[in-house]
């Protein structure tokens, strides 16, 4: 799974975004830049085995993905939940589930939703925002 990101340069520092996940870093070079994307996507996670790469790209762009998409799952999901200023009681209500647990599952990692219910989930938490999803090569 992966997810793309902008790089522009900006004075004399390199900025580098990635919208999804609101994350932001900076670096005094490209590459140094793209390390510290890696590195803050890997503590956002808060998992001391993942691993995240860059996937540099044409035009100011970039893709950052890991093989662990349970993992990548999980940072979207709390990612876009904090954004919207919810707790996980309240996502669970507009889910129509009694117990905040049927959505902290796929939080902190023990459910990989299905793509529809991926859907469902990212609705929950960031229902005035459309997730694009694209096929990189």
């Amino acid at each position: 799974m992966r997810f793309s990101g902008s790089i522009f340069k900006d004075g004399r520092f390199w900025l580098a975004e990635v919208p999804i996940l609101e994350a932001m870093t900076q670096g005094s070079t490209k590459k140094e830049t793209f390390e510290m994307v890696k590195d803050l996507l890997e503590t956002l996670a808060n998992r001391s085995d993942f691993v995240v790469t860059v996937y540099p790209g044409r035009e100011g762009s970039f893709e950052v993905g890991s093989e662990d998409t349970r993992t990548m799952v999980r940072l979207l999901l709390r990612r876009q939940r904090e954004k919207s200023g919810l707790s996980l009681a309240d996502v669970a209500n507009r889910l129509g589930a009694k117990s905040r647990n049927a959505y902290a599952r796929y939080e902190r990692g023990t459910s990989v939703p299905t793509i529809e219910k991926l859907d469902e989930l990212l609705q929950a938490v960031s229902p005035d925002q459309d997730i694009v999803f694209h096929q990189s090569r």
